[in-house]
C-alpha cells in the first residue's frame, strides 16, 4: 500500500514532484498478476485521486480570483513541474496494465479508453499541453478583468447583463453597446491568443501522428459512439426541425413587444437567447441574496428526491460552492471534483436572475453525478462521457421544474413559475441552433486550420453560420460585433469540440423529462441509476439506463420539440387563466 500521501488540502497543494515520483515508481516496480491487480489498482486510484484533486484545487483558485498572482504561480508551477511528469508516469502504468493482459471486472470500457490514450500519447506533447492550459488561463484573465461604469459604479459584464432584463428599451440598448464596446476593446488580445492556441494544437496533433487536431481531439475525448459526420447530421436535423420552432418563439415575442424587429438588446442575454418579457412584465427576481438562492434550491432538490436534497445540503455544509459574481472572478459556471474526497465543488456567477437558478440546478446535477459515483472503486471507472455528464445537469434542470413554486419551497408564485418554465423551455429550443453554430464553426476551423487560424476568416465563418441558424435576431449595423461572437464562447478557446455534448445531452434530458411527466419517481430512479454507473458502460447504454435514446436524427428531435412546444402552450394557457381570474 502506498504511504505518506497528503491527507489535508494544505499538504496536497504543497506536494512536489520529488515527493510524488516515488509513488509512481512503487507502482511501476510491483509484480502485476491476477492475485495482485486489485491492490495495485486501488493504490493507483489513491494516487490518481490525489493528483486530480491537486489540479482541481489549483485551477479553482485561479478561477475564484483571476487577479491572485500566488494562485497563478502555483498553477503554472504545477503545469511546468508536475503535470507533464505525472502524465508520463501515469501513461507507463496504463501500458503496464495493458501489457499484462489482465482484464479486471468492470474494466472493459476503461481498458478500451486506455488503449486509445496509449495510441495518442507522446512525450513531446506534455509541455505543449501544459502550454495550452496556460493559454486557457490567459483567456480567463482577459474576460475576468472586463468591467464597465454603469450608474456611476464599476460592474462586471455579468452584472451589467441584468440591464438587459429591465423594461426600459433605451437602457437595454445603452447597456448592450457598453458591453459590446468593452469586449471589442480586447479584440486584438483575443485574436493573438487564438493564433497561439491554433499553433499549439497543430503541433500536438502532428506529434501524435494525426492529420488534424479534430482527429486528435476526437480520440482524446474518447468519442467511440459517433463521428464528425454524425455531428453534421445533427446540425442538419436542427436546421430542419428546431430553427423553425426557434423562429416561432422570436416572432411571438416580437409581436408581444410590438417591435418591427428583435434586436440583440431585446434578448435577456443580449446575444441570441430568450427575448425580454413583454411590456408590463418585469424580469423575474427569484432571490434577494445568495443565502436565499441556497435555501430555496435545497428545498427544490428535497422535493425531487430526498437523497439528492441531502447531497446539495452537503455541498452547503462543507463549503463546496462559490455562487456569487464579483470582480476578478472567472466568467461562467462549472462543477469540479475533489476526487480523493469524492466530493464536488460548484462554481456559479449569480447576480439575482432566473438564469442563476437554472445554472445552480445545472451545476448541482453535475455534483450529484460525483456523489452517485462515490462507490465506484477505481478512478479509471470514473471517466464518464461528457455527452452523458451533461445529461446529469440538463436533466436536473427539467426534473426540478415542477417544484419552482413557493408552495413547494421554491422561488415563485404559480404564474411566475409557469413563466419561468416557459422561459427555460424556450431557451432550450433556442440553444440547439446556437450549439449547431458553435460546433460547425469548430468543425470548419480544424478542417481548415490555415484559414481557421486567421481571425478575419473566423469572423466571416461565424457570421455565415449565425445568419443560417439564428435568423430571428436583427444585427443590421452591428455586423462587427456579431462576427466576433466566437470570441465570447469560452469552449471554442479553452475546451475545443466540447459543445456538441450539450446538444446531444439536451435531447437525452428532454426524453428523461418526458418520462417524468408520466412517472416522476421512476424517471428519477432511472436517472440516478445511470449516474451511478460512472464510466463502466458505453455511452448509448448510459442513455438507455436513464430511459433515453442516444440519437442524432430529425424524428427523435421532432418528438422532443413537439413535447416542449406542447408544454409551453399549456403553461401559457395557465398564465392567461390566472390573469383573467385576477381581472
Amino acid at each position: 500500500m502506498l504511504k505518506n500521501l497528503p491527507t489535508t488540502p494544505e499538504e496536497l497543494i504543497a506536494w512536489t514532484w520529488p515527493e510524488i515520483e516515488p509513488h509512481f515508481s512503487n507502482l511501476g516496480d510491483r509484480l502485476l498478476e491476477a492475485g495482485t491487480v486489485q491492490e495495485w489498482l486501488t493504490d493507483w486510484t489513491r494516487l490518481g485521486e490525489k493528483l486530480e484533486e491537486l489540479y482541481a484545487r489549483l485551477a479553482l483558485a485561479t478561477a475564484v480570483n483571476t487577479a491572485d498572482q500566488e494562485a497563478d504561480a502555483r498553477m503554472n508551477a504545477f503545469l511546468d513541474g508536475i503535470f507533464p511528469n505525472a502524465m508520463a508516469a501515469d501513461q507507463k502504468l496504463k501500458e503496464k496494465l495493458l501489457a499484462s493482459g489482465l482484464e479486471p471486472e468492470g474494466f472493459e470500457i476503461p481498458l478500451r479508453n486506455m488503449r486509445a490514450e496509449a495510441d495518442l500519447f507522446r512525450q513531446d506533447n506534455l509541455p505543449l499541453i501544459a502550454e495550452e492550459q496556460k493559454l486557457a488561463i490567459e483567456y480567463d484573465k482577459i474576460f475576468g478583468a472586463q468591467t464597465v461604469n454603469w450608474d456611476d459604479e464599476e460592474v462586471t459584464l455579468t452584472r451589467l447583463a441584468l440591464a438587459f432584463q429591465q423594461p426600459d428599451r433605451g437602457k437595454r440598448e445603452k447597456a448592450w453597446h457598453l458591453k459590446a464596446k468593452r469586449q471589442l476593446d480586447d479584440r486584438e488580445a483575443v485574436n493573438d491568443l487564438w493564433q497561439k492556441f491554433m499553433t499549439v494544437r497543430a503541433r500536438i496533433a502532428a506529434n501524435a501522428g494525426k492529420p488534424s487536431y479534430r482527429e486528435y481531439a476526437w480520440q482524446q475525448r474518447l468519442r467511440f459512439s459517433y463521428t464528425p459526420e454524425d455531428c453534421k447530421s445533427f446540425a442538419s436535423a436542427i436546421e430542419q426541425v428546431v430553427v423553425p420552432a426557434a423562429s416561432r418563439i422570436y416572432e411571438k415575442r416580437r409581436q408581444a413587444l410590438s417591435l418591427e424587429t428583435l434586436r440583440p438588446w431585446d434578448l435577456v442575454d443580449g446575444w441570441f437567447g430568450r427575448p425580454t418579457p413583454p411590456a408590463g412584465l418585469s424580469a423575474l427576481k427569484p432571490f434577494a441574496d445568495i443565502e436565499e438562492l441556497k435555501s430555496r434550491t435545497s428545498a427544490i432538490f428535497h422535493k425531487v428526491d430526498p437523497v439528492l436534497g441531502g447531497y446539495f445540503d452537503t455541498l452547503l455544509s462543507e463549503g463546496l460552492s462559490d455562487l456569487e459574481n464579483r470582480k476578478n472572478k472567472a466568467p461562467g459556471a462549472f462543477c469540479t471534483s475533489f476526487t480523493s474526497l469524492r466530493r464536488p465543488f460548484i462554481f456559479v456567477n449569480a447576480v439575482g436572475t432566473h438564469n442563476d437558478v437554472q445554472t445552480t440546478l445545472h451545476e448541482s446535477g453535475h455534483a450529484f453525478h460525483v456523489f452517485e459515483t462515490a462507490r465506484v472503486p477505481y478512478i479509471q471507472q470514473l471517466a464518464v462521457p461528457m455527452e452523458f455528464a451533461e445529461v446529469a445537469s440538463m436533466g436536473m434542470e427539467l426534473l426540478a421544474a415542477p417544484y419552482l413554486t413557493k408552495t413547494e419551497g421554491g422561488f415563485y408564485s404559480e404564474a411566475e413559475a409557469a413563466r419561468a418554465r416557459i422561459e427555460h423551455l424556450e431557451s432550450n429550443i433556442l440553444f440547439w441552433p446556437f450549439m449547431a453554430v458553435v460546433d460547425l464553426f469548430q468543425q470548419w476551423v480544424y478542417e481548415n486550420p490555415a484559414t481557421g487560424s486567421d481571425p478575419v476568416q473566423c469572423d466571416l465563418k461565424w457570421n455565415e453560420l449565425w445568419d443560417r441558424f439564428i435568423p430571428g435576431v436583427d444585427y443590421r449595423g452591428l455586423e462587427e460585433i456579431k462576427a466576433t461572437g466566437w470570441h465570447r464562447k469560452l469552449h471554442i478557446h479553452q475546451v475545443p469540440f466540447y459543445y456538441i455534448e450539450y446538444g446531444l445531452a439536451q435531447l437525452g434530458a428532454v426524453q428523461i423529462w418526458g418520462n417524468a411527466l408520466e412517472d416522476q419517481p421512476a424517471a428519477v430512479a432511472a436517472y440516478r441509476q445511470a449516474l451511478s454507473l460512472g464510466g463502466m458502460v458505453t455511452l448509448p447504454e448510459l442513455f438507455t439506463t436513464a430511459g433515453a435514446r442516444f440519437a442524432f436524427d430529425a424524428p427523435t428531435l421532432k418528438t422532443a420539440v413537439d413535447l416542449m412546444e406542447a408544454v409551453i402552450a399549456d403553461l401559457e394557457s395557465r398564465i392567461e387563466t390566472t390573469t383573467t381570474r385576477r381581472k
